[in-house]
């Protein structure tokens, strides 16, 4: 675990170094948040406010769960690579459970990367969002999201 995030932390420190402007404003399509026994999916947009700032709505769906998360990212491009940029910041993540168990509300914070593929036009993205339950659940390290959006703008 420490060696993956001494790895994430080094190559967040490397790319913060090569920030560039995003070449889209707003994507849209299907997301999933995958770990150790809940596989979660379901639509997903991101829109960008400002030059390197994003937000990331989801509503994701699993068995007896909706999980609505908001999350943020920080981006930049990766100057080696045309097309490939990096993504760090977090949020929370609303977790309504339909089994008599309650509800979950949990920290996201999120390190990943995004392709974006101009000639169809999509955004594939893969990201690591551990799970920092505020509630019963507890928490969960080994969670990751994947994303295929279509660039609208």
């Amino acid at each position: 675990m420490r060696k993956l995030l001494t790895l994430t932390l080094s190559f967040c420190a490397f790319a913060i170094m090569q920030s560039n402007a995003q070449d889209y404003t707003i994507a849209g399509g299907i997301g999933f948040d995958l770990g150790n026994g809940a596989n979660f999916f379901g639509p997903s947009a991101k829109y960008f406010f400002a030059e390197e700032h994003a937000v990331q709505a989801e509503i994701l769906f699993e068995t007896n769960v909706t999980a609505v998360n908001a999350l943020y990212h920080y981006n930049g491009s990766i100057a080696q690579v045309d097309n490939l940029n990096w993504f760090a910041g977090g949020g929370i993540s609303l977790w309504l459970i339909s089994n008599g168990l309650g509800n979950e509300l949990a920290l996201r914070p999120t390190a990943g990367v995004e392709y974006i593929i101009e000639s169809v036009p999509l955004v594939l993205s893969f990201d690591w969002r551990p799970f920092i339950g505020l509630g019963d659940l507890g928490n969960e390290v080994g969670t990751f999201g994947l994303g295929v959006k279509y660039v609208f703008q």
